[in-house]
């Protein structure tokens, strides 16, 4: 029976009447014109809402990529953070244009693209506290960090040290947009908030005579985009690696750069390997 079995399917595939196909994520995109990507407008100067309009670092970048999806229309989907990775796996959009922090578990986990910006940890606070000059200082104050971050993350291994050299924090606080930290910042809620060092000179920059960046900790790390890690998805990953390395090359996104941070990066073509 397995033989007669194999033989008809072997009939029917000569025959056309069977076909194998891989599904390809980019080459639905370009057939249906339309690129879906989760983005959360809310972290300037990455993404951030201007007149109506989702604008940033981010957005300028996919305004230079688009032109290589001829036909194509970008559709962005506005969500809070705490939903974005999740829905990328459950197929509501085809990938992510917004800042990941790319961790070793993230890796493991998703396709993380090529970097596209510096996203080393370090601590922001008001203005003219004298009391917080480095990293250490802030045993025994308020901290805060955006719920579900690989921010909050680097805080409470921050917060392990500290603790383990007899200055434990008084307390961690989560918030579910890190702009709501900021404002809690300002009124004194909080001591501190650890991001990413791009997004807190953004915030001193914007509000110099309340916020104030103390410095990095940690090691080195690089914001990505992502994609899912399937089979289906790996044209679309590879090409946005590409157009993104492109950019970097080039020196656009060293100008995109002095565009919104106010200098250019040193970002490698690949993210160092997972340790």
């Amino acid at each position: 029976m397995q033989r007669i079995t194999s033989i008809t399917v072997g009939l029917l595939l000569s025959a056309g009447l069977i076909t194998s196909t891989q599904a390809d994520l980019l080459d639905d995109i370009r057939s249906e014109g339309t690129f879906t990507v989760g983005t959360e407008a809310r972290f300037a100067p990455f993404e951030f809402i201007e007149d109506g309009e989702i604008v940033g670092y981010s957005a300028d970048i996919m305004e230079l990529i688009m032109p290589e999806l001829d036909g194509v229309e970008l559709i962005r989907m506005d969500l809070p953070w705490q939903g974005i990775l999740p829905g990328l796996e459950r197929n509501r959009f085809d990938y992510v244009i917004t800042s990941v922090t790319a961790t070793p578990e993230r890796m493991a986990r998703y396709h993380l693209s090529a970097p596209v910006a510096d996203a080393t940890m370090a601590i922001l606070k008001r203005a003219g506290e004298d009391d917080i000059s480095e990293p250490g200082d802030i045993g025994g104050k308020v901290a805060a960090a955006q719920a579900g971050s690989a921010q909050l993350q680097a805080l409470e291994a921050l917060a392990a040290e500290l603790e383990e050299a007899g200055t434990p924090l008084s307390d961690i606080r989560t918030y579910t947009g890190v702009d709501e930290a900021y404002a809690d910042l300002g009124t004194g809620r909080v001591d501190v908030v650890i991001n990413s060092l791009p997004n807190l000179l953004e915030a001193e920059r914007t509000r110099p005579d309340v916020f104030e960046v103390v410095g990095t900790f940690g090691e080195p790390v690089y914001f990505s985009w992502a994609g899912r890690r399937d089979d289906e998805s790996a044209s679309l990953n590879a090409f946005m690696d590409e157009q993104i390395q492109r950019l970097n090359e080039d020196g656009t996104l060293a100008e995109l750069q002095e565009k919104w941070f106010g200098a250019p990066m040193d970002l490698p073509l690949e993210l160092p390997a997972a340790e």
